[in-house]
């Protein structure tokens, strides 16, 4: 793979941008300013159809996919940005047709997209996400909708890059081709002009299609990448970078925002953290937000303020008939993957690096996830970096009750700043939870913790047939191996359950072990008593009518060596070198 995309027989050599048949010297030779991308087409872009497969292609032909760009351009406010050479080294000025351009033909999207829109996949193109970029106008809590909102649906085709520019150390330059072949390079600045955290956001009602492949995975990422200069370890362009990507639906949610409404009413609504006024939350379980397969989202993750961060993945209030399958997030500079109420489920799911937890789940989430590989890195800035963190602490019997179903996890927590005070996994404030077939190791931090009377109180209905608190009572374990320096955080603060409570609820479950050893080998595959554990059938799990869980004959994420369900479609962090991704996750792939 190589550093950045080459893009010089693309954009220079014969027909100059070949995949843009029509293009010529003139159309590449007068970058920005809303250029005409070339093609000559006027008519409009045909999205791709939602219920196209993961392997969907290009729509239409060479040409129509060039009169799309051309359209995106005259008539929805996406800026031509020209061709980039990032970390460009080559001086400024006028040459002959060499040092050959290495960079990307940059395409802006605007802050709005409110009409259904295609992102078409051309080799060394890349979208800039500069500020907030909006898909739609948020249409209310209800299937109705209001008057005042839009839906809009944004489809990305597989193998296409998108990128933030936060403008920090910026190194670029505009290189232009005049009719002779002569190149010239003009040094500027970052491509940012927001002011704020960049980050794309999907309001309720409407949808993301990021259909990626196997093979070529739709990626996220921010522009230190795109340069070379991005790493995997220390505090220099290692994540914090963007603010990622958040689907904001209208599916139920607790913790209302305005006082006296009803948790889970089509007037619930909260606000998603770091936007300041993007809402969420509504009464359309099923809601549909869209679909995200094979998707790496990389370096995000910002701190807005004391509990008002962007994560990398952020469905907040996002519904059951949304699918989440096959994506990672790598190193956040919060949490990786970040549920805020609603019923989506999510499957396949890979957390490298990520500074807080790798999966946190509150305001009232209802919904199950299977898959999950998460894998801290060595050096992490957070001071409470858990795998997971299951929490409705502070208003702990506000409803709908949170009740996560977590099946077949791994998760590798070996932070050398943590200590056995800290733990892996955390459920609090009245939360409910099921979790079987997981496996938990850790250097130095403690494996579990439970906090609260609320967390551990007697049932009072079923999934069913709820009663008044809709209390499912204590977390239920089954089929998991933990394998820590210390079992149970035994914190020892007011009102909270003693390592004791803690031990004799987890080894009440079947086929548990709370004091493993030599868990896992090749950082992350079973070994030894982890890999002969029994396993528990997680597909009796599933709500009446729903099979979203499956039933499988071991624990962990991943069986063992031959099992590669994670291999081909992520970035391999430095740190994981085992992972068997597509390539470094601080390189770009290029596709032949």
């Amino acid at each position: 793979m190589g550093r950045i995309s080459r893009i010089t027989t693309i954009l220079l050599a014969g027909a100059a941008l070949p995949m843009l048949a029509a293009c010529g010297a003139s159309d590449i030779a007068s970058p920005g300013d809303n250029t005409v991308i070339g093609g000559g087409g006027t008519g409009t872009p045909t999205p791709t159809s939602p219920s196209v497969g993961p392997n969907q292609a290009p729509t239409g032909t060479i040409a129509s996919i060039s009169a799309q760009l051309n359209t995106l351009v005259q008539t929805q406010g996406f800026v031509d940005e020209g061709v980039i050479e990032f970390g460009a080294t080559a001086a400024s000025g006028t040459t002959a047709a060499t040092p050959a351009v290495s960079g990307f033909r940059v395409i802006r999207l605007p802050s709005l997209i409110d009409k259904d829109t295609l992102l078409p996949y051309i080799p060394g193109v890349a979208y800039l996400i500069d500020g907030t970029v909006n898909v739609g106008i948020d249409l209310g809590g209800s299937s109705a909708g209001n008057s005042t909102g839009r839906s809009a649906n944004l489809t990305v085709q597989a193998g296409a890059i998108l990128f933030a520019d936060n403008g920090v150390g910026a190194k670029m330059q505009r290189v232009t081709v005049g009719a002779t072949g002569a190149l010239t390079r003009t040094d500027r600045g970052s491509l940012s002009s927001a002011t704020g955290p960049d980050y794309l956001i999907v309001n309720r009602g409407s949808k993301i299609f990021a259909n990626g492949e196997a093979a070529k995975p739709v990626i996220f990422t921010a522009r230190q990448n795109l340069e070379g200069v991005a790493t995997d370890t220390g505090t220099a362009n290692s994540q914090g970078l963007w603010g990622g990507l958040i689907m904001a639906g209208r599916a139920p949610i607790s913790d209302c925002t305005t006082a006296g409404v009803a948790g889970g009413s089509a007037d619930c609504f909260r606000i998603v953290e770091g936007t300041g006024t993007a809402r969420y939350g509504g009464d359309v379980a099923a809601d549909n937000s869209g679909t995200l397969r094979y998707v790496q989202i990389r370096y995000s993750g910002i701190a807005i303020s004391e509990g008002n961060e962007l994560q990398g993945l952020t469905p907040a209030g996002v519904g059951s008939d949304t699918i989440i399958d096959n994506v990672q997030v790598h190193n956040s500079a919060d949490d990786g993957v970040e549920i805020f109420g609603g019923r989506v489920n999510a499957k396949h799911l890979v957390i490298t690096g990520s500074d807080d937890d790798d999966l946190d789940t509150d305001v009232g989430y209802q919904g199950a996830v299977q898959f999950v590989l998460g894998i801290k890195r060595t050096d992490n800035g957070s001071s409470d970096p858990r795998s997971i963190e299951v929490d409705s602490s502070g208003n702990e019997d506000a409803l709908p009750r949170q009740y996560l179903r977590l099946a077949n996890y791994t998760f590798v927590n070996n932070l050398a700043n943590s200590t056995a005070s800290q733990e892996a996994l955390y459920i609090r404030g009245g939360a409910d939870a099921t979790l079987v077939n997981g496996i938990v190791k850790t250097s130095t931090k403690a494996c579990i913790d439970l906090d609260q009377s609320q967390t551990v109180r007697a049932a009072d209905g079923t999934l069913a047939a709820p009663g008044p608190l809709q209390e499912l009572g204590a977390p239920v374990f089954h089929s998991n191996y933990f394998d820590c320096p210390v079992a149970v955080n035994n914190d020892n603060e007011t009102g909270n359950l003693t390592a004791a409570a803690v031990t004799a609820l987890f080894t009440a479950g079947t086929n548990n072990v709370l004091v493993g050893n030599t868990a896992l080998t090749s950082i992350f595959l079973p070994t030894g008593a982890a890999a002969t554990n029994v396993a528990f059938n997680a597909a009796t799990l599933n709500r009446t009518g729903e099979s979203f869980l499956v039933t499988t004959t071991y624990i962990g994420a991943v069986k063992d060596a031959t099992d590669n369900w994670y291999k081909g479609w992520t970035c391999t962090p430095s740190y994981v070198s085992n992972l068997g991704g597509l390539g470094n996750c601080t390189s770009i792939p290029t596709y032949s």
